[in-house]
């Protein structure tokens, strides 16, 4: 029934989504597991370049982030086809099934960042105490935040995703 509600860009989406591109990625955790790691490794280097350029004022990070952008590009893709759209599709265009994964998905991604803004409260709180102007690294703290809000959902997705049976034992 969600089927015949999908409009011509959410069947293009779906189609997009679940090509079979990404299947050597999708096939193996150690593999999911190198692509989120490599792509937070890449948004870390992101984040730090665009931080330095912003607060630092440094040229040189508009010229790393450039450099970052197309193969972050690519490691969301992958990430996005392994978990085949769960996060990027249009509640329509998924079945019941993916729906409830991808509030399971967003429920436990709400709970490493409880932890995460907990620890950055604790460490601003214990920085301030030693002495370190808290009020220069509230931007840079509360950025990394932002940005680590924004992407947890889909490190979490791609890390979840379970392995795919075999061809000859379906």
């Amino acid at each position: 029934m969600a089927q015949q509600q999908m409009t011509s860009y959410d069947r293009r989406m779906h189609a997009l989504m679940n090509r079979a591109d990404a299947g050597s990625f999708r096939r193996s955790a150690a593999r999911r597991r190198a692509v989120v790691c490599a792509h937070i490794a890449l948004t870390a280097g992101a984040v730090a370049a665009w931080l330095a350029t912003v607060v630092g004022e440094s040229a040189w990070g508009a010229l790393v982030m450039l450099g970052l952008l197309v193969p972050w590009c690519v490691a969301t893709g992958i990430i996005n086809g392994t978990t085949r759209g769960l996060l990027e599709l249009r509640p329509r265009a998924l079945d019941e099934r993916q729906r409830a994964e991808r509030d399971r998905v967003r429920a436990r991604a709400q709970q490493i960042m409880l932890w995460l803004l907990l620890a950055a409260v604790v460490g601003t709180g214990v920085a301030g105490f030693s002495g370190v102007e808290v009020e220069a690294l509230v931007f840079q703290v509360m950025f990394c935040a932002f940005v680590t809000h924004w992407l947890m959902p889909m490190w979490v997705a791609a890390l979840s995703v379970r392995d795919e049976p075999a061809d000859g034992l379906a």
